[in-house]
Formats: C-alpha cells, structure tokens, sequence
C-alpha cells in the first residue's frame, strides 16, 4: 500500500499491546477479509475508549501480538497474533471483565452478504443496558427508591433497617453486576479504572452504614452509562444509516432476457440491472442505456443532480430521478463504494486521536492521585480536622466517584466520531481522527493540476482561419481528419467544431507529430507547431499570434496544404469553476498553495495565474513531486498534497496529510491518500481544514468542562459540602454535557462548513 503511516506517530503505552505501532488501519476495502494469525472478536461490552484501554492494557505482555484494531462502532477487535497467542488473548480479555466472541469466517461471509442488515441492528442486541438489560435497570431504580423510603421512615427500627439493606443489596446487584465484574478484574491486575472506583465506593458506603446511598449512586450510574451510550452510539451511527440508502433487491436481466426481481447479495458482478425513475441504484455499475438525472448526495455529497449516459458510473445507494437507466454492474454488495465508506468511518473511529491519548494519558495520573487523595483523607482527616472515623471515610468515598474519569475520557471519542461522521455527510472521507485533528495545523497544501485544478479534459478554446482560407472547407477538412485521430487534442477539435464531417483517403498517422490526409481531393495536415515550422509554412506573425496562445497553457495544432497554414486551433485544460473560489478560501485560512505539475512551466504558471496559486512547478516527473513535498516541510509547517492518488501516490504518501480528489470508486486513490474527497470539488479541502478547527475547539471546550466540573465538585467534596449523591450527578452532568457539545457537529448547517 502506498500510504503507510503509523497511527502512533509517538510513545503511546496505549499501543503496548503490540511489537510495533500498526499501520493505519483504515485501508479502504474488505476489512473483515481473515488474514493469516488475524481474527476478529466482537465484544459486546466494549463501546468507549476507556474499555478500549482496559483491552489494550489487558493484553500488553501477551507474546505473540503483533498488532491491533478497534472498530468501536462495530464492537469489534482484530488482532494480529501467533496461532498460540489468541488463546492467550482471549483468556487476558476474559480476565479483564469482557466476553470476546470469535467471529467465524462463516460470519464473515454473512456480514458480506447482508452488509445492510448488519449495519442496521445487529449490534443493537449486544448493547449492554437494552433489551432485558433495561428492565433490570428499572428494577434497581425501584429498590433503590424504596431502600431510600425504608431509611427515612424507620431509620433506627432493626427490622426494616435489614430489610432496607437486603433492598439495597439487591438494587446494587441488579445495576452494578457489569460494574462489578469489571471493576475486580482492575483490581485484581492492580488497575484503577471508572469500573474499580465506582466497586470501592459503592461497597465503602454500603460497609459504613449509607446503604442507601449506595443503592441510588449504582443505580443512577447505571442510568448515566445507559444514557452515554446511547448519546454515543447516535454519533457511531449516523454514518450508518446511509447503508439502508441502497435496496435490498433489483431488477436483473436474465441469461433468456427476462427481468428478474433479485435480492442484493445475489447480482454477480457484470450483471446488468435496470434502474427505473425515482429508484434507487442497489449496486455500483456503469450505465450501459438510457439517460438519466442521479442525485449523488450519499456518496459526493453534491447537493446537485448530475446526468448520466451511457458509459458514466454511478453509485449504490443514489437516487434515479429522472429516466430509466440499464447498467452494467461492477462491484459486489460488500465492495460498493458506499459499503467500503462506512468500513472506512468505521476504522477511523477506532483510532486514536492525538488528543484522545493525551486525555488518556492524563486520565491514567489523574485517577489514581484522586484515588491517593482520598486515602490520605480518610487517614488522616480525623486527626487533623476533629472528624470521625466513619465521616472521614464516608468523604473519601466521595471524593472516589468525583474521581471517576467518565466525562474527561468520553468527551474526545464522541468528538472525533461526530467529526469523522459530519466530513462522511459532506462526501469527505477521512481516514482517522489523527488527520481531522492534524488538518487545522495546515500551513502549505501543494496541487497537482491535471484533474485536480482543472477539468482534465482538452477542449478547443480558440480557432482561427489563416492566410484567407475558406472558413466552412477549412473547418470541415479540420474536423475530418481530427475524427479519425484517437489523440485527446485530437478528439478536443472534432468534438467541438462538430458539423459534418467528409471521406479521408490516404490517412496516415505522423507520430509526435500529427495526422495527414487528403480530403475532398486536397493533401493536408493537421498537426503540431513543430511540424508546420518544418515544412516551412509558419510565417512571422503566425509565429507571434502561436507564441501568445502558448504563454496562456494552450496547446497549438494548424490545418496546412503543401504551401500554406490555413486554420490554426488552441486546445487547452480550462480549471473547474470552483478551482478559484477553493484557493481564494485556503488563502483566508491562511495555507499557502504550490502546484506541483507534469506538464510545461508555460502552462502551469498560466493554470497557477487563473486559479491564482502562490507558486507554480512543472516538468517535474513523480519522484520531483516527493522531493518537493519533503523541500516543504522542511521549510516547516504541516504540509499536504492533492492529487489523482495514481501517478502522485508518492507524494501523497509523503504528505503529512494527502487529499485524493475525484476518487469515488478509485481504489488506488482511496488507498494512498489520507482524506478522500468523493468529488471532484477542491472547496472540500478548506471545508476539512474547517471542521478541523471546529473539532479542535470542540474538543478543548469538552476537557475544560469536564476538568471544571470536577474541580469544583472536589473542593466541595474537601470541605464537607458534597454528598455522593451530588457526585454522581456532577459525574453524569458532566458526561451528558461533553456527549451533547460533541454531537453539535453532526447538526452544523452544511453551508457554515
């Protein structure tokens, strides 16, 4: 793969799982294909990044790992291992509090097959809390309220006091039972986690005589993970839902000619499928008949619909608006563009931001000095401060909740995944929250031209007749000869004088040089300004007028009989209409633009003063595309390249951050650029370098939060204000704060992008 750089571009114990750092995992393609020593696991009960770690710190010392990857959306780990290290792996998970399930390649094919219905609800029955895990949770709530109703009622009758605590008892059971099963296995390995401090706490209280208390903090903990869950499964899911975009079934042609109606997983790639008005395309294809008007919305997000005809691609999941389309199938249910977008999302998910592993890493010293802190109270408080016993113990279990990191931990995951999510709406792929991070820090971005600046296709732009020659005999000669020519330049000037053509005879192709012919009982020929100079046709001022057309980019073919020129024709690569508009927008963001070009200086400075790019470099060839990357980030600053993601795959490789355009379909350009703009519009690169910003903010506007709230309440915790009541709901406050700041960036109006 060309691209090959490393999610942990630094020390991160998160990574100690593995011999080395894996490479990004968020390859475009079939993730779930079994490699040898891979296998994936689902565990259902692990859906945050803090669970995340927990696996990763479990399996850290198991020989054999080699690498690696979370897939938090799906609930998924893939591990690269020796045959004898999964049984290993597996049994250091269990010790952990998780269940991980062996996905069979069985499955897999299945998952292939039904990649809608997977995306759709499978996961929702392993999602711990729903289903029978909701009533439970009812449940503890009512004991807890009615062990809160013992005590106040009968606070020194025996009787109830022991009823009240076997209600307690069970209210503390019902919700904490995961809490439980985690938050030992922590302690067992010497760990402090949210699982471990919320066990100490709740049990302390219980111990001490709050059994009450206890009851309602498990149980109202409970709720607050149920609710987390939910608010973050909404940002893992709202790239899903474009997977039920694409129709479970089609019409497809049979071998005898008849149109059958057959489901999704079963049309074989070549099959030719019919697409009525105001359907949608169930697979990617090219269309082979008929002309129709395709919303790509889902896929470009292009908020226009764009014609097609026959040999243009569309692709799974747009909608037919107009006209009844035949085509050619291309690419399985499990392969379609839109199926490899949500893969991609999915795997970008699972990796970790620069941001999330400084949180992380914060979380790891913050957790246990509030854990020391709280010893040191219960120590030392009833010497020091005239407390007692039980209510300097009573204060450290509080200052344990305060202590649990849930806000502070949960509040860069569901940042970055709403991110990744809302650039996917906007038809950009970014393959990790690393580059959605790193994408504000832009200072240069080089481009290169063809395809990308502009249009990539020649077409005529300026014509002449010369030396009196007959305008219609001389354009219809032009356009003769240019049709039996297959040269783009060639098929530029056919294509736009049009009209009627008349029988070349003695047709002759002149190789770098250009086509001879005799039409209507005249030899001419239509070639380069090399060519005709040769022959001695050019005169001064031809050569002048030829000399001011090529200082614009164009490139210059003349018509000539055995004497004279009689027509000359400029073809040029016009930019993109938004090509302008897209520089203008990263100049006010403040990244400079170098092209970076194949073709002649002449005609890049031209394209460059159109477009009105800072600095402008051709003849470079793909190696000179690399060195000139490298020559810019030396220069310093984040430095990013645009292109094809074909012949500029080194550089994009290169680049700290590699942009592919137009590559809807392209698995090369998918597979070496770092964020893919599923269009051919450039405006979606300032569009990144904006959320990106937005992210950044976002997240430090989540941490501050969380760090507030929690001092606040630890300074009221240490000066005897703060129950473990008001604890847990500044710990749940808190978290639902970070969960809905982070989701605004789902909601953000498309055109403030």
């Amino acid at each position: 793969m060309p691209n090959q750089k490393q999610i942990c571009p630094q020390p991160d114990p998160c990574c100690a799982a593995s011999t080395a750092c894996a490479p990004n995992p968020t390859t475009i393609g079939d993730s779930t294909t079994p490699l040898a020593g891979v296998r994936l696991y689902r565990i259902a009960t692990m859906d945050c990044s803090a669970e995340e770690s927990e696996i990763r710190r479990a399996l850290d010392g198991v020989a054999g790992i080699r690498s690696l990857s979370f897939q938090l959306g799906a609930r998924m780990l893939r591990i690269d291992a020796t045959e004898a290290a999964h049984p290993l792996a597996q049994e250091a998970i269990r010790a952990a509090g998780f269940d991980p399930k062996p996905i069979e390649t069985s499955d897999i094919s299945e998952r292939q097959d039904g990649l809608t219905h997977e995306h759709g609800h499978a996961d929702d029955d392993h999602q711990p809390g729903f289903g029978a895990g909701i009533w439970r949770l009812a449940a503890a709530l009512l004991l807890a309220t009615g062990a809160e109703a013992l005590s106040f009622a009968a606070p020194d009758v025996f009787l109830w006091k022991a009823v009240g605590m076997l209600v307690a008892a069970l209210a503390i059971g019902l919700a904490g039972i995961d809490t439980y099963k985690k938050g030992i296995a922590a302690l067992m390995r010497g760990k402090l986690n949210i699982n471990a401090l919320m066990s100490v706490a709740v049990t302390g209280a219980f111990l001490i005589g709050q059994w009450p208390e206890a009851a309602m903090v498990m149980a109202l903990y409970a709720l607050a993970e149920l609710i987390e869950a939910k608010a973050v499964d909404r940002a893992r899911n709202a790239i899903k839902g474009l997977l039920a975009l694409a129709p479970e079934q089609a019409l497809v042609r049979g071998v005898d000619g008849t149109w059958v109606i057959t489901p999704a997983g079963a049309i074989s790639v070549g099959a030719t499928v019919r697409i009525k008005p105001g359907e949608r395309v169930v697979l990617d294809g090219v269309v082979t008949l008929g002309h129709g008007a395709i919303n790509q919305a889902p896929i470009t997000g292009e908020s226009i619909a764009v014609d097609k005809a026959p040999g243009d691609p569309v692709f799974a999941g747009t909608i037919n608006e107009t006209g009844e389309l035949e085509i050619r199938v291309t690419a399985a249910a499990a392969n379609t563009t839109l199926a490899r977008i949500i893969h991609s999302v999915e795997q970008a998910q699972g990796t970790r931001a620069p941001t999330q592993r400084f949180v992380d890493q914060f979380a790891a010293i913050y957790t246990p000095s509030v854990f020391a802190i709280a010893v040191a109270v219960a120590m030392l408080a009833p010497m020091l401060s005239g407390l007692t016993w039980l209510e300097a113990l009573y204060k450290a279990l509080v200052l344990l909740v305060i202590a649990c990191p849930c806000a502070l931990v949960i509040s860069t995951p569901v940042t970055v995944v709403s991110g990744l999510s809302a650039a996917a709406r906007r038809g950009i792929l970014i393959k990790g929250g690393t580059y959605l991070e790193q994408a504000r820090l832009l200072k240069v971005i080089a481009l290169d031209k063809t395809g990308t600046i502009t249009e990539g296709k020649p077409v005529l732009v300026d014509w002449q007749v010369w030396a009196g020659a007959d305008l219609a005999s001389a354009r219809q000669a032009a356009a003769s000869l240019a049709a039996r020519s297959d040269h783009p330049v060639s098929t530029a000037i056919a294509t736009n004088l049009g009209g009627e053509v008349a029988d070349v005879q003695v047709f002759e192709a002149l190789p770098g040089r250009g086509v001879r012919g005799i039409v209507n009982g005249r030899s001419l020929v239509l070639g380069n300004h090399r060519l005709v100079h040769d022959g001695g046709q050019c005169s001064p001022e031809l050569e002048a007028t030829l000399a001011r057309h090529e200082q614009l980019g164009r490139t210059i073919t003349l018509l000539a009989d055995q004497t004279q020129v009689l027509a000359w024709f400029a073809v040029a690569d016009t930019i993109k209409d938004t090509s302008k508009q897209a520089i203008d927008e990263l100049k006010t963001l403040g990244v400079k633009s170098v092209m970076l070009t194949g073709d002649n200086t002449a005609t890049a400075r031209a394209i460059a003063g159109q477009a009105g790019i800072d600095d402008a470099r051709g003849d470079l060839l793909p190696q000179d595309k690399l060195d000139a990357i490298s020559a810019l980030q030396r220069e310093g600053g984040l430095t990013g390249m645009i292109g094809d993601g074909i012949n500029d795959a080194p550089a994009l490789a290169q680049a700290d951050i590699g942009f592919a355009m137009g590559a809807a379909g392209t698995d090369t350009a998918m597979e070496a650029a770092d964020v893919v703009i599923m269009n051919d519009n450039l405006q979606r690169v300032a569009e990144t370098v904006r959320l990106s910003r937005r992210t950044h903010l976002v997240l430090w506007q989540n941490i501050t939060l969380a760090l507030g709230i929690k001092s606040v309440f630890l300074i009221m915790a240490v000066f005897g204000t703060a129950t473990m009541w008001m604890a847990v709901f500044a710990d749940m406050g808190a978290s639902l704060l970070v969960v809905a700041n982070g989701l605004r960036l789902l909601r953000q109006d498309k055109s403030r992008i």
